[in-house]
């Protein structure tokens, strides 16, 4: 059977958006392919007419996650740094993505298992990672200020998810919003360099 122009690139769009949001959360590893393309709704079989591997899959998740993530970063509607900044904090740093990894940033559930992976899956997030920082190197005017950027972020979201108790976790993403707009602030009047 032929499918239409596009189909199988669409098809395989929906297997990376359904195995994300798995993989982000149960974890990867924890993820059989089988689960994975389930979630997806298809068979195992048809896993194989997209990745060559299990690791395939976690190379194009990482593309495809990151390229999400840029994107958004990119269309942030704010032209003031002040405005972009409070924009950024509020669309990351916010209980609904504490409590939904599934649909938040592969980051905080899987750089530890990528952290586990061969080189070539490690060398593919670097790079995908690096341009992401770029992008917020180009806002905050701070290759420096754009990893550490990242860091807070990534590690107030871990952080909140291991807390049980939602206040705690309120508190512990509030902390994290003033730290970074105070750090940005103290680099100069406008908070950039």
């Amino acid at each position: 059977m032929r499918y239409p122009p596009g189909k199988k690139e669409q098809n395989r769009k929906q297997l990376l958006l359904a195995s994300g949001r798995t993989a982000k959360r149960d974890g990867f590893a924890a993820s059989g392919v089988d689960g994975l393309m389930k979630a997806a709704g298809v068979t195992s079989g048809a896993f194989y007419s997209h990745f060559s591997s299990k690791s395939a899959l976690l190379k194009a998740l990482i593309e495809s996650e990151l390229l999400a993530s840029r994107n958004m970063w990119a269309g942030n509607p704010h032209q003031t740094a002040e405005d972009w900044l409070d924009f950024e904090l509020d669309r990351y740093l916010n209980l609904g993505h504490v409590q939904h990894p599934e649909a938040g940033c592969v980051l905080p559930p899987l750089a530890a298992e990528i952290a586990r992976a061969d080189a070539p899956v490690r060398e593919l997030f670097e790079a995908e990672l690096v341009k992401g920082q770029q992008i917020l190197a180009q806002r905050l005017h701070s290759e420096e200020m754009a990893w550490a950027f990242i860091c807070q972020l990534v590690g107030t979201i871990l952080l909140a998810r291991a807390i049980p108790n939602e206040a705690t976790q309120n508190a512990v993403l509030e902390a994290s919003k003033r730290f970074l707009k105070d750090a940005l602030a103290q680099r100069s009047p406008t908070g950039a360099e």
